[in-house]
């Protein structure tokens, strides 16, 4: 009955081209969580009025952050491609797609991280430098544990980006479901093909923002 609603879907093709979309979207999620970390507390930390303050580097990261924040993925894609080429060797396929997903995501979740941490109550570090607290402490035990919330959050959001990310990235050969609607489905008129790729990427759309909100719940004490 299925073949009968759907005479053009090769679900062989469809499953490999799901498994590839949850490949990208999982290993730029992981580098994008890493980075965007590291980004989120360089841009707090080094803020006016906090630890690390300085005026150059926050003014930098924060520059370079906003460049690539603002930079529509698909030309973003377009400006890699010589990066992109002497990384992976090619343009073609989920590891080519990696790069541009990865920089296109990492500052928009460093903002994300940064307004959560500007979020943590003040009285809650002064308490911890108070005690003696070094700086790694301050992060490891305090900065991160208190904005975990936020944190998981934004990463929610962030991963649900990615997979529209990788959706635009198989238009240009990167594989995943993207490339299966447009080229197979799209370029050739098979409208159940576009119509399978697209309710398979709203499942795992679903099933993303479900994790997330559990796990914020889990973990918000508040």
């Amino acid at each position: 009955m299925i073949e009968n609603l759907f005479p053009n879907v090769k679900w062989d093709k469809m499953w490999e081209a799901t498994i590839q979309t949850l490949y990208m979207t999982g290993i730029s999620v992981l580098a994008t969580f890493i980075i965007g970390i590291f980004l989120g507390l360089l841009l707090f930390l080094t803020s006016r009025g906090n630890m690390w303050e300085n005026t150059v580097i926050n003014g930098f990261v924060s520059a370079i952050v906003n460049i690539f924040r603002s930079i529509p993925f698909i030309i973003l894609i377009v400006l890699l491609i010589p990066f992109t080429k002497f990384l992976v060797g090619t343009m073609i396929g989920p590891n080519a797609a990696l790069p541009a997903l990865i920089i296109g995501a990492a500052p928009f979740y460093a903002r994300m991280v940064e307004i959560g941490l500007r979020e943590i109550d003040k009285g809650v570090i002064e308490a911890a430098k108070a005690m003696g607290a070094k700086s790694s402490t301050i992060i490891m035990k305090v900065l991160l544990p208190e904005s975990m919330p936020a944190l998981i959050s934004g990463i929610t959001v962030t991963t649900i980006a990615l997979v529209g990310y990788t959706a635009m990235a198989g238009a240009i050969g990167a594989g995943g479901l993207g490339n299966l609607a447009y080229l197979d489905g799209f370029q050739r008129s098979r409208e159940d093909v576009t119509f399978v790729a697209t309710v398979l990427i709203l499942i795992i759309v679903f099933i993303i923002q479900f994790i997330g909100d559990v796990i914020t719940k889990i973990i918000d004490k508040r």
